[in-house]
């Protein structure tokens, strides 16, 4: 008799990915084998996502270890990640270590806390030498950040979603769209949040349920439990079905106009590399705000502080020029119209 049908799902998922970071890596030139990581906090999803590695790495000769971050956020939250390191010891992780940091301010409580802790699982992924590192996140989670994505207003990137495979948070895969380096990967995004707990149950797999995940002063908590809820009572089930389609749909899309964008930069430049403004207006709108974009960031504007109503603006100096100013952007940097060029630079 097979395992539980919620089992072989996330152990099938995290097999095929671990095919995928074996095909994708460089031999190590010491022979040894390759490590990869789950982030574990505790919850269902990663303690599924834990017991699936511990099941599959060796059979493909990878080595599995486990790390859990301490945000430091409730009281005895140091015992949580005690236990949480204990749990992956007892499936036969190893290493496995719990990193505790100091949750900042900047972007609000939820991005506070993420940007800590992908700065410390990039740092254990680094000193433990990972080739990879296993992230939780199921359909549920994808749909709640295409809806996010949907109320910021930030585009067809945002909806877009989180990536299978990525360099960070939710960056590109690698140089030219290689998977090659690209550090985090996320097996659970076809499978639903009661199938993890429910792979949990069968295992009689200790969860913890992090009291902020129904906490309302966050707001993917309150989408979570009155959001999605009400879209489906007036839109019938298949909403997150249908929210985690319209994520990789609209990743492929964004993709391409991306490629498109990388290739049109060096087109619309001038001998001393300036952007032309009359170069510019000539492109699409949606490929012309991604040149802007980039060029943005490469003048030293944070990707994450760069909204949708920045580029906007920046778009206005050639599509609706009125002599205005130069605009304002995160990172102190500055975007000005001179003598038909758009000049942005670090102020």
């Amino acid at each position: 008799m097979g395992p539980h049908p919620a089992v072989a799902a996330i152990r099938l998922a995290v097999r095929r990915v671990l095919h995928d970071v074996l095909t994708d890596l460089t031999p190590r030139p010491d022979g040894q084998q390759p490590l990869v990581l789950v982030a574990c906090s505790g919850g269902a999803d990663s303690m599924a996502l834990a017991s699936a590695l511990a099941f599959e790495a060796p059979k493909l000769g990878v080595r599995a270890g486990g790390v859990t971050v301490d945000h430091g956020l409730q009281p005895g939250s140091d015992l949580r990640a005690a236990e949480v390191v204990s749990r992956m010891t007892a499936l036969r992780l190893e290493p496995v270590e719990s990193v505790a940091v100091r949750v900042g301010r900047d972007g609000g409580p939820e991005a506070a806390a993420r940007d800590a802790r992908y700065a410390a699982l990039d740092s254990a992924a680094e000193r433990l030498g990972a080739a990879a590192v296993l992230l939780g996140h199921t359909r549920d989670d994808q749909a709640e950040t295409v809806l996010l994505g949907l109320a910021r207003g930030s585009g067809i990137r945002s909806l877009s979603g989180m990536p299978e495979v990525s360099a960070g948070p939710g960056g590109p895969v690698g140089p030219g769209g290689s998977r090659r380096g690209a550090r985090y990967r996320r097996p659970f995004l076809q499978i639903d949040r009661q199938t993890a707990r429910k792979a949990c149950m069968v295992q009689s797999l200790p969860v913890w349920d992090d009291p902020h995940n129904i906490d309302p002063a966050y707001t993917r908590s309150r989408l979570r439990h009155e959001g999605l809820p009400a879209l489906e009572k007036a839109l019938g089930k298949g909403v997150v079905e249908a929210l985690a389609r319209t994520a990789q749909l609209s990743r492929d899309d964004a993709d391409a106009l991306d490629a498109w964008a990388a290739e049109a930069e060096g087109t619309v430049r001038d001998e001393f590399g300036r952007l032309e403004c009359a170069k510019l207006y000539a492109l699409p709108p949606a490929v012309r705000r991604r040149v802007l974009r980039r060029a943005v960031v490469a003048a030293g504007s944070p990707a994450g502080s760069l909204f949708a109503r920045h580029i906007e603006e920046v778009d206005r100096l050639i599509t609706g020029w009125r002599g205005q100013g130069a605009i304002n952007l995160p990172g102190r940097v500055e975007a000005q119209r001179q003598g038909g060029r758009l000049v942005i630079r670090q102020g």
